[in-house]
């Protein structure tokens, strides 16, 4: 009985949110890119929300991607995002301005 109660709260423990928080987002710069070469960026909703068709491996929900326009960088979160399977490192992503 006592095997099985410490084997449920482990599996409780496993997809608790604290263990969510301890995962580490990322931040991707593509600041660097030429807009409509590299990546292609459609903003939506006066740039709070925007599209972005883009190249890179591991990018995932809640990352965050820099961009740059003109002299400006704007730093968004990704909210969801598919990969292509051919080429498998292209993906689309729905991006939310952080402000």
């Amino acid at each position: 009985m006592n095997l099985s109660f410490s084997f449920l709260n482990k599996l409780v423990l496993v997809g608790s949110p604290a263990n969510q928080l301890k995962q580490k987002n990322k931040i991707h710069n593509y600041s660097q890119q030429i807009g409509g070469i590299d990546y292609v960026f459609e903003r939506l909703n006066g740039g709070m929300l925007g599209y972005m068709t883009g190249i890179g491996k591991g990018i995932k929900p809640c990352d965050r991607i820099i961009l740059q326009q003109g002299c400006e960088s704007y730093q968004y979160q990704i909210e969801e995002i598919d990969y292509y399977s051919d080429p498998s490192d292209m993906w689309i992503a729905l991006l939310k301005q952080v402000v």
